[in-house]
């Protein structure tokens, strides 16, 4: 009675283990992906210093890791997305077989954020350090963010699409 009992209780437990999600690699994390482009031309603008900041244009700080898992007490800057070769080196945005690092960003400039980020209490500043541009504030929200792991799953989704870049069209000074 007693090995019964036992075999029962390791078939229950091998069974529990099935119904566990696999764990994605971005899980906890969200992006925020933008594209600033000149009027009429297609390239995205390189350059540009892209700031999260507060609603009164201050720098948003990741104190303790409060908005995102990486950069702890740092500026929460945007890095242009790069390609890398089949070995994971950095190879020009132009090679025709490198891989963008970021399969979802192609050339953008991305920052991570983790999930609870009240996107809607924040804005994004747009900065060219050579003065070619002017620089720009475009207040963010939760649609704004690619959330990559997700075990939602939806028919059909109304009003605005998620996990789609922020096209911002700049202004030359």
């Amino acid at each position: 009675m007693k090995h019964s009992f036992f075999c029962f209780l390791i078939f229950l437990s091998s069974l529990s283990g099935f119904s566990q999600q696999i764990h994605c690699g971005y899980d906890f994390t969200s992006y925020f992906v933008v594209e600033p482009r000149e009027e009429g031309k297609n390239e995205i603008v390189d350059g540009l210093k892209i700031t999260l900041v507060d609603f009164l244009g201050l720098d948003l700080i990741n104190t303790d890791n409060k908005y995102s898992w990486i950069k702890p007490n740092e500026v929460l800057r945007f890095y242009e997305n790069y390609k890398i070769d089949s070995k994971g080196n950095r190879v020009s945005p132009d090679d025709p077989n490198g891989k963008w690092y970021f399969y979802f960003a192609k050339a953008s400039y991305l920052i991570s954020v983790n999930n609870e980020f009240q996107a809607e209490h924040f804005r994004i500043k747009i900065e060219d350090p050579n003065g070619i541009y002017k620089t720009v504030f475009i207040p963010l929200s939760s649609f704004n963010m690619y959330v990559l792991c997700t075990a939602e799953t939806r028919a059909a989704q109304f009003g605005r699409r998620t996990n789609q870049p922020i096209k911002v069209v700049l202004e030359k000074n």
